[in-house]
C-alpha cells in the first residue's frame, strides 16, 4: 500500500478515516476522530505527538527549577558558600527566558513563513548546544564573576532555544489535533512543566546522594562542582532522545492547506459553512485566485502578519494574549525562578545543618516539598476540565484566584506558621497551573489564524528583578506587586474571545470572503 494512502474503517459504529503515513503516524490526528470518547482519552498518534512535543516544555520546567540549586551549588562553588552577588544571581537566573523572547519571535516567524517541518528540531538543536557549552563552563579557569557571565551567556542561548520550542509545538500540536479536543491536547503537552520541576526535585535529591561520601564524611566540598553539572547535563537525554522524530516529522495536512490558494467557497464548502455572497453567483464573486496565491509567497509573510493585525478587532486579541502571557509570568517566574525566599519560610532554606552537604540535602528536600504539592496536581485538572470549562472563564477565574493567595502571602507573609504558609503557596501553585499559566499558552495556539499563529504565540517573559526588589522593598512588598499583576490579567481576559470549538482558520476565510464580496459587488 502506498505511504500516503488512506482507509476507512468503524469504531463504535463510528467512521474513522485513517491516513497511513510512513512517517511516525502523525497525520492520523488529522483524520481521526472519536466522538464518543472523553477528549482526555488519547489515541496512540496522540500519544505519540505528547511525546515529541512535550519534550520541549519538560526541558523549560526542569531548567527553571534547577537553576535555583545550581546557583546555590555555585555558591559553595566560587564563593565558600556565601551568597552570590545579585547583580550576578539575578540575570543568571533570567537569562533563559530573555533569550526565550528572541527564540519565541524568531521562530514563530521562521514557523510561518518557512513552515512547521522547516524550522521543528532546530530549537532543539540549540537547546543540546546551549547545554553542552553550559556543563563545559571552566569554573577552575575564570574567576568567580566571569565563571557566572560565562554560565549566564549560555543559558541565554539556551533559552533562545527553550522560547523557539513555545510556538513551534504548539503550533505543530494544535495543527494536527481535532478541534473537539485540542484544548486536551496542549494542555497536556503543557503539563509536561510539571513534570520537568517533579523530575528535577528528585533528580537533584539523587545525585546529591551520591555525593554524600565525598562531601559529607571527606568535606570536599569542591565536589559540587560535579553535582551541578550532572543536573544540567542529564537534560541532554530527553533532548536527545526526540531529536530524529522532530527533524522527520511531516508538514501537517492543515499548515500546507492555510498555503494553498483557497477561494472563499472551498474553504467554507470544507467546513461545511454557508458562503457569504453578495450579488449574482459569478466567479467574480469569488476570492481572486491570483490574489490568494500572490498572498500566499513566503516573503509576503510579513506584510500579511501586519495587515491582519492592522485590524482593531485582531490587534485587540494579541495585545490581549501578550498581555495576560506577560501579566502571569511577571508573578508566575518572578516566584519560582527565586524560591529561597519560600524555603526559609518553611524552614528549608539550606542554611541549617552541620556540613555543606546536609545544608545542600535540606535545600533539596524543601524543593521537593513544595513542586509535588502544588505544581502537577493543577496541570491535570486542566487537562480533565479544559473543555468543559472553557479558555476564558479558566484564565479569568485562575487570575483571581491567583491574587487572593497571593494577598494572603503579602499580608500575613511573617505572620503565617509554616504550615500555614505551605498550605497557601501550595494553593498558589495549584491555581496557577489549573488557571492562567495554562491558558495563556493555549489561546495563542488557538485563537490565530494557521497561517499566523506561530509567530502571534511569542510573548514576553519576565523575572529578573524579584531579587533586586525583594532586597530592597521586601519579598512581602514584591508579592503585592505581584498581586496587582494578576488583578490586571483578569481585567484583561474580558477583552478575549472564548476559543472552545472555534475554527480561527474558518472564522478568516469567512473575513476574507466578507471583504473580497464587499468590495467586487
Amino acid at each position: 500500500m502506498d505511504s500516503a494512502s488512506s482507509t476507512t474503517r468503524e469504531e463504535g459504529g463510528v467512521p474513522v478515516r485513517r491516513r497511513n503515513t510512513g512517517t511516525a503516524g502523525l497525520e492520523d490526528l488529522d483524520y481521526e476522530d472519536h466522538p464518543n470518547r472523553p477528549p482526555f482519552i488519547l489515541t496512540r498518534p496522540e500519544l505519540k505527538l505528547l511525546s515529541i512535543a512535550g519534550v520541549g516544555f519538560f526541558l523549560d520546567a526542569y531548567d527553571l527549577f534547577i537553576i535555583n540549586p545550581v546557583t546555590t551549588l555555585l555558591q559553595y562553588r566560587l564563593y565558600g558558600g556565601h551568597s552570590m552577588p545579585t547583580n550576578l544571581s539575578g540575570p543568571l537566573k533570567a537569562a533563559t527566558n530573555m533569550g526565550a523572547v528572541v527564540g519565541q519571535i524568531t521562530f514563530g516567524y521562521l514557523g510561518d513563513s518557512l513552515g512547521r517541518k522547516a524550522v521543528y528540531g532546530k530549537e532543539l538543536m540549540i537547546i543540546i548546544l546551549a547545554t553542552i557549552l553550559c556543563i563545559s563552563t571552566p569554573t577552575g579557569d575564570l574567576s568567580p564573576k566571569n565563571s557566572i557571565i560565562y554560565l549566564t551567556c549560555f543559558r541565554a542561548l539556551l533559552g533562545i532555544g527553550i522560547g523557539g520550542d513555545y510556538p513551534m509545538s504548539a503550533s505543530v500540536s494544535s495543527d494536527r489535533t481535532n478541534l473537539r479536543k485540542r484544548g486536551t491536547m496542549l494542555s497536556y503537552i503543557f503539563a509536561n512543566q510539571g513534570w520537568g520541576s517533579l523530575v528535577g526535585a528528585i533528580v537533584f535529591i539523587v545525585v546529591l546522594q551520591c555525593y554524600h561520601s565525598a562531601m559529607n564524611d571527606h568535606r570536599e566540598v569542591s565536589k559540587v562542582d560535579g553535582v551541578w553539572r550532572i543536573l544540567v547535563g542529564l537534560s541532554l537525554v530527553p533532548a536527545a532522545g526526540t531529536l530524529y522524530q522532530r527533524l522527520t516529522m511531516p508538514e501537517s495536512t492543515k499548515y500546507i492547506e492555510s498555503q494553498k490558494a483557497w477561494t472563499a467557497e472551498d474553504a467554507l464548502k470544507k467546513n461545511g459553512l454557508p458562503i457569504t455572497e453578495k450579488g449574482p453567483r459569478t466567479p467574480g464573486t469569488l476570492v481572486a485566485r491570483d490574489e490568494l496565491q500572490q498572498a500566499a509567497t513566503k516573503k509576503e509573510q510579513w506584510r500579511d502578519f501586519v495587515m491582519y493585525f492592522s485590524e482593531f478587532r485582531h490587534f485587540k486579541v494579541l495585545f490581549g494574549t501578550c498581555m495576560c502571557w506577560f501579566l502571569l509570568d511577571v508573578a508566575f517566574y518572578g516566584i519560582n525562578l527565586n524560591t529561597n525566599q519560600v524555603l526559609t519560610e518553611i524552614g528549608y532554606d539550606g542554611k541549617t545543618g552541620n556540613t555543606a552537604w546536609e545544608k545542600l540535602h535540606r535545600l533539596a528536600v524543601g524543593n521537593l516539598i513544595i513542586t509535588a504539592l502544588g505544581f502537577v496536581p493543577g496541570y491535570y485538572v486542566t487537562v480533565l476540565t479544559i473543555e468543559y470549562i472553557g479558555r476564558k472563564k479558566l484564565q479569568f477565574f485562575g487570575f483571581l484566584m491567583e491574587a487572593l493567595f497571593l494577598g494572603i502571602l503579602a499580608g500575613k507573609f511573617y505572620k503565617l506558621s509554616h504550615a500555614a504558609f505551605i498550605v497557601n503557596f501550595s494553593f498558589l501553585q495549584f491555581f496557577f497551573n489549573f488557571g492562567a499559566n495554562a491558558t495563556t499558552f493555549l489561546y495563542p495556539a488557538e485563537v490565530f489564524p494557521t497561517r499566523f499563529r506561530a509567530f502571534a504565540h511569542g510573548a514576553i517573559l519576565a523575572s529578573l528583578l524579584f531579587n533586586s526588589l525583594s532586597n530592597h522593598i521586601g519579598p512581602n512588598h514584591v508579592l503585592w506587586i505581584f498581586f496587582g499583576c494578576c488583578i490586571a490579567g483578569a481585567v484583561i481576559t474580558l477583552v478575549l474571545p472564548e476559543v472552545q470549538g472555534r475554527d480561527p482558520d474558518v472564522v478568516y476565510m469567512q473575513e476574507l470572503a466578507d471583504v473580497r464580496a464587499g468590495r467586487l459587488q
